[in-house]
């Protein structure tokens, strides 16, 4: 189930559109077994997203990437059943952008991490969303340009994907745990831009994550799933 790149242009990236081309793996995974855990990871993900394009125009950024990690989070997160707990986090969304880029034949990952450059190397040069700037921060420290900004122009030239993606999605990590770890303050006007910049390119990654799924991931075995419905 692939499809060209004009097309992939041309087409809405809504829920209601991934649910509609997810509709016919859902029902043949469903035939194989009620409640197939691929289905219940696409149906949590897209309930998120749901709730988050419901929140469009309404600036609540916070509640925006809340919503946006909580779907990523429910694609990439793994059980451990010897601790009875989720595997941490980082080394979870790791293998799986891993993953979904080595199943990413159509380049639709490349694709969006090449159309939106700009914005990729905005979140790279926001010391804000720097582990070195925190170890130590200062107004300096603040202005310099970051070492990912300049690693990423040659990581483009070099077309490693890989790299890119991982390292925009730290910066993005970092202002998550900010924000679930009660780092930060309720919208607060310093992290504005550095929200917007996180949450824009979410809303493109996010999207073109689940679409690899679909096209690509559906046979996939994803791993054990955290907290399975019961009954």
């Amino acid at each position: 189930m692939t499809d060209t790149a004009s097309d992939r242009d041309a087409r809405p990236t809504t829920v209601r559109h991934l649910r509609r081309r997810w509709k016919p793996i859902k029902e043949h995974l469903h035939a194989e077994q009620k409640n197939h855990p691929t289905n219940i990871r696409f149906h949590r993900a897209c309930s998120w997203l749901q709730r988050v394009e419901q929140m469009e125009g309404d600036a609540d950024l916070d509640l925006v990437l809340t919503g946006q990690w909580i779907a990523f989070n429910a694609l990439y997160g793994q059980w451990n059943p010897a601790a009875g707990e989720p595997l941490p986090d980082r080394e979870c969304w790791r293998r799986f952008l891993d993953r979904e880029l080595a199943m990413d034949a159509n380049g639709r990952l490349a694709d969006i991490l090449t159309e939106h450059k700009r914005l990729v190397l905005a979140i790279l040069d926001d010391a804000y969303l720097e582990n070195y700037f925190w170890k130590e921060p200062s107004p300096r420290k603040a202005t310099q340009t970051t070492k990912g900004r300049r690693q990423a122009a040659t990581w483009y030239l070099e077309q490693r994907w890989a790299l890119v993606l991982e390292q925009v999605v730290e910066r993005i990590y970092l202002l998550r745990c900010q924000l679930l770890h009660g780092a930060a303050t309720y919208n607060s006007k310093l992290n504005r831009t550095s929200m917007r910049r996180c949450t824009t390119m979410l809303g493109h990654l996010l999207p073109a994550l689940m679409e690899v799924w679909i096209d690509h991931g559906a046979e996939e075995d994803w791993g054990p799933m955290c907290y399975p419905p019961q009954g």
